[in-house]
């Protein structure tokens, strides 16, 4: 199968102008009534499906390429105009998913870039949309309306899902009319498999925007993209699965930003060196070398030198492997384990931290920093106006590394080995591959340099 271009994966994405007005085109056809029977009919459950769906404008301002001729010695001699900026429209399908609240899925390249936002009902009801967050791995965005005369769709199961389901595209594939397209299934997704492409629901209703229902009217996914045509004069949808986007929809609400997963330990491949050493008789998976304080991963009891075999009911064969897995998953999700300790295998469930705060922990930015915890100066703290910024010791535990090198909560990183830094990640990029860090630190009213070796 082609693909054209990556949209999020390797998908080819489908824009245009949408409006709620519906036109129907039957690609996979479903099974006919015989003899005086009546025809079977979608149309009472489209009109269910019609009442959720809205039309999502994204207005925006985008620059104007520059001219050729802006350098003044041609401008003496042609009269070009300099270059400036135009006022960009776009319009995409988009759900509602809870009407109690006012929120509403759509596309996130739909809306990327929009300065202004405007959702309308079928019934040509209006409303200024709020952009609570996006997430472009999985193409969804969620905006917020006023929660009066909304009508949210009937949520479907998308991990019930078999390959030859009918199921119906509602999109927008040309610009001016919403499409209808029915077909079946050809792969459910698979959270947790390897390859990208697994991750979305794969079928034969091909619109490349828009929604996919059951022929119950329930939504199923939200459609991303379609393949360029194949030699059997067909094409291939991708979707994201709803289970999906409602846990994106989660992050969202509660985060603004997509949390990904993080499990606080450090793990190596298991060579054959090493299986022989832990007496474990097949190689691949992966050690556990290190296991941070007081977070999940140690709650959970793991513990190093514990042999990670499985994830999420993957076979594990390297670190790539398990980190793959655990970036698919959202913070506060639980990630199932199989791991081999002193020749037994048991399974363990882990509670996944967020990535973003994994960020901030000193075990994982350098060795001589362990124990602490560091962020990024707010506004209200008294020593926010030192100048150039800094990063805070937010935490430090005490008896750490950080601890004994003289670290203290509340302290003020403005420098490393003398590199000025002015956050989180320029502290990251100065530290790097630095075995001696010498900090210069604001505590209180004084200055002083720190060295740790």
């Amino acid at each position: 199968m082609k693909i054209s271009r990556k949209l999020p994966v390797v998908l080819v994405v489908i824009m245009g102008a949408v409006n709620c007005a519906i036109t129907m085109s039957v690609k996979a056809a479903l099974p006919l009534a015989v003899g005086d029977a009546p025809i079977p009919s979608l149309a009472p459950m489209l009109e269910r499906v019609q009442a959720s769906l809205v039309t999502v404008t994204a207005e925006a301002t985008v620059n104007v390429r520059s001219d050729p001729f802006e350098d003044p010695f041609f401008r003496r001699f042609f009269d070009q105009r300099r270059a400036g900026t135009r006022k960009r429209e776009s319009k995409s399908v988009g759900v509602v998913v809870d009407a109690e609240l006012g929120y509403v899925l759509t596309n996130e390249h739909a809306i990327r870039g929009a300065s202004k936002i405007f959702v309308s009902l079928a019934n040509g009801r209006e409303y200024d949309g709020i952009l609570v967050g996006t997430d472009p791995t999985f193409d969804l965005a969620l905006i917020k309306v006023e929660p009066v005369g909304l009508s949210a769709i009937e949520l479907g199961n998308s991990s019930e899902l078999r390959i030859g389901d009918f199921v119906v595209s509602i999109g927008d594939p040309i610009g001016e009319q919403n499409t209808i397209v029915s077909g079946i299934i050809s792969a459910p997704a698979k959270p947790n498999s390897f390859k990208q492409y697994q991750h979305y629901i794969q079928s034969d209703a091909a619109v490349g925007s828009g929604v996919l229902v059951d022929l119950n009217g329930r939504l199923v996914g939200l459609n991303i993209a379609q393949s360029t045509q194949t030699a059997s004069n067909s094409r291939i949808g991708f979707s994201t699965p709803v289970n999906m986007a409602l846990k994106v929809k989660r992050q969202l609400v509660k985060y603004g930003t997509p949390q990904r997963g993080f499990m606080s330990v450090r793990v190596q491949d298991l060579n054959q060196q090493l299986a022989s050493a832990f007496d474990v008789s097949r190689t691949g998976g992966v050690v556990i070398t290190s296991v941070t304080e007081g977070s999940a991963a140690e709650r959970s009891g793991l513990q190093v030198g514990d042999v990670v075999l499985e994830a999420g009911g993957q076979l594990i064969n390297s670190r790539k492997d398990l980190m793959t897995i655990i970036g698919q998953q959202f913070a506060g999700d639980t990630l199932s384990l199989k791991v081999l300790r002193s020749g037994e295998t048991m399974e363990l469930l882990t509670l996944l931290e967020s990535s973003s705060r994994a960020a901030k922990i000193g075990t994982l930015i350098h060795r001589q920093l362990e124990g602490a915890t560091f962020d990024n100066l707010g506004q209200n703290n008294p020593a926010a106006d030192i100048g150039d910024g800094g990063v805070l010791v937010s935490k430090v535990t005490k008896g750490s590394v950080a601890w004994e090198h003289g670290v203290r909560a509340n302290d003020i990183i403005t420098s490393v080995n003398r590199k000025p830094v002015k956050n989180l990640d320029s502290f990251r990029k100065a530290i790097a591959g630095q075995e001696v860090l010498m900090l210069n630190i604001v505590r209180g009213t004084g200055a002083m340099f720190v060295l740790l070796q």
